[in-house]
């Protein structure tokens, strides 16, 4: 599989408080927010090679734990085809979400949940505002 982007999810119990640490304790800078209605529901942060995600309210995205990986991926079906024909646990198949990108997750171990992402041509996270 090619990786063309990467970060990992967390979803701190405290938004605002998990913002303000990594952002201001830690000293993230900041990639991008997002969010509706003028609310900030999710920042992402630079992080390396990678990124972080902070999202915002819903239910933890792994079973209880707080992380999962995020893989950005040229073919999500492709890739969901490949994986369960290799006998991976598809927790759900791929669905183009409300949010705009095309989305699979799969069952890494020990539970760890793995989000398989397509980005659409048209997704701002292929253009760059200036």
């Amino acid at each position: 599989m090619e990786v063309l982007s990467s970060r990992v999810l967390l979803r701190p119990s405290d938004f605002a408080a998990g913002l303000a640490w990594y952002r201001d304790v830690l000293g993230l800078r900041i990639y991008r927010e997002y969010g509706t209605g003028g609310r900030v529901s999710g920042v992402v942060f630079f992080l390396g090679g990678g990124f972080l995600e902070l999202v915002s309210g819903g239910s933890p995205v792994s079973g209880g734990a707080p992380a999962a990986l995020w893989l950005q991926v040229h073919d999500v079906d492709a890739e969901h085809a490949r994986l369960a024909g290799a006998g991976v646990e598809v927790l759900s198949g791929p669905v183009d979400e409300p949010w705009g990108l095309r989305e699979c997750w799969v069952a890494g171990p020990d539970g760890v949940r793995i989000a398989l992402i397509e980005v659409p041509p048209t997704h701002p996270l292929r253009r760059r505002v200036d």
